[in-house]
């Protein structure tokens, strides 16, 4: 099953447990360090990958030490980086994410080369190829919000192919404009934060009524340990969160979009998809970093038994 993760791509730099940021030149020694490939387009493609799927992403990365690290971790979990361009003289995108002892993260971050991502960075015949596409963290590539794109993605659509979209940042601003996706895409998958920020409403029922509005098929809004809402035409609907122990809260959000969408694509219904994509997001927090504690499919259904 092709999939296309179309967005953001960031090298995650984790270390945990972080309780304080030390004074001066101080060292504070902990347990684990690691490296990942995260972002919502570039973490929610290793994830696919895991969970069974043939998975093509694509956006940018400079061509800095950290792309190639981020060229080669991504193709080490099978993804097809073939379409995935380097930028002459830019950054690629990074965080720095010291992980606190309940799992919560502070992050410092460079945007780098996501923020130059463009539809001309894409191979539209793939994209018209695709049994899905995962757009992610559109509030940063904001230039794809053009008319031509839209137009694919309609066309897209109407052939079959199911359309995904989630966010990277709690920008007002930028959650604004990514609202002219709202029309163009079957599920929108924001955190609750966003959801309320990107809707402008207080209560996160209301903001995810006031999105499937705009023209989604379907807004699922994860809401952490609460686990997540599923608002459809046919209602809305709770889908609690499965009891773990949380190590590193580091691409959930990324996890449960692939569950989700690779429950849709076994042809499951909306509220079985999100309790795939609650299983996932529950095995990635089990680790540190995006793609930790994930491991295949069956072990998201074995989670749900």
């Amino acid at each position: 099953m092709t999939v296309v993760t179309v967005g953001v791509h960031i090298v995650d730099i984790l270390a945990r447990p972080v309780s304080h940021i030390p004074d001066g030149q101080d060292t504070v020694l902990v347990d684990e360090i690691r490296l990942t490939a995260a972002g919502s387009a570039a973490g929610t493609a290793v994830d696919l990958v895991k969970l069974g799927n043939e998975v093509v992403t694509m956006g940018a990365a400079g061509d800095d030490e950290l792309g190639d690290f981020l060229v080669a971790v991504l193709a080490k979990h099978g993804v097809d980086v073939s379409r995935l361009v380097r930028r002459a003289g830019e950054r690629t995108a990074a965080s720095i994410l010291p992980i606190r002892p309940d799992g919560g993260r502070p992050s410092f971050h460079v945007p780098g080369a996501n923020l130059g991502v463009t539809p001309a960075d894409l191979d539209t015949d793939l994209l018209r190829g695709a049994r899905a596409i995962h757009l992610g963290g559109v509030d940063v590539t904001f230039a794809l919000a053009d008319p031509a794109f839209f137009a694919l993605l309609d066309e897209v659509r109407a052939a079959g192919t199911v359309v995904t979209m989630d966010l990277l940042s709690e920008m007002p601003d930028l959650l604004g404009l990514a609202r002219a996706f709202l029309p163009h895409v079957d599920y929108v998958l924001p955190n609750e934060s966003q959801a309320r920020l990107m809707a402008g409403a207080d209560d996160v029922r209301e903001a995810a009524g006031a999105l499937l509005a705009e023209g989604p098929r379907g807004v699922l809004v994860t809401l952490g340990e609460a686990g997540s809402l599923v608002v459809t035409g046919a209602g809305a609907e709770r889908v609690p969160a499965v009891k773990t122990e949380v190590a590193d809260t580091t691409g959930c959000g990324d996890a449960y979009c692939a569950g989700f969408v690779t429950g849709l694509l076994h042809g499951e219904d909306v509220p079985t998809a999100a309790r795939w994509g609650t299983a996932a997001a529950s095995l990635v927090a089990t680790g540190l970093g995006s793609d930790a504690g994930l491991t295949d499919l069956d072990a998201v259904l074995a989670l749900l038994d």
